[in-house]
């Protein structure tokens, strides 16, 4: 696993955690998976998907009544990233700040992250 001894790899805004604490206990579920996968504009995008168990290579943040896993491939890429739940006049959702995005699309659905220093 790619996290950093004694800090979650994602943290969770209180708006965040009350949504997804929410959804878990109305769908009966066992948290919200994470992950990343190739596509969109940019190169890669975010998946997000109700979980009925933990994976064990997960990597579990739990905090205020929610539990996010993040998927062993999207550990690197999520690293610092904060998890917020939005609401405005015409939308509502999750949104990711990761420091590790150096450019998005222009619609916001696909981000590219920086390269991995070579040692």
């Amino acid at each position: 696993m790619f996290s950093i001894p004694g800090k979650q790899a994602v943290s969770l805004t209180p708006a965040a955690a009350r949504q997804i604490a929410r959804m878990m206990t109305k769908d009966g579920r066992s948290g919200l998976r994470v992950g990343v996968k190739k596509g969109g504009c940019a190169g890669m995008e975010y998946t997000m998907e109700w979980a009925d168990s933990v994976n064990p290579l997960d990597e579990v943040v739990e905090q205020d009544g929610a539990r996010v896993m993040i998927a062993p491939m999207a550990q690197m890429f999520l690293i610092g990233t904060e998890i917020d739940y939005e609401t405005s006049l015409l939308e509502a959702g999750f949104k990711f700040r990761n420091p590790n995005v150096v450019d998005a699309c222009g619609c916001g659905e696909s981000v590219k992250f920086a390269e991995p220093a070579v040692r």
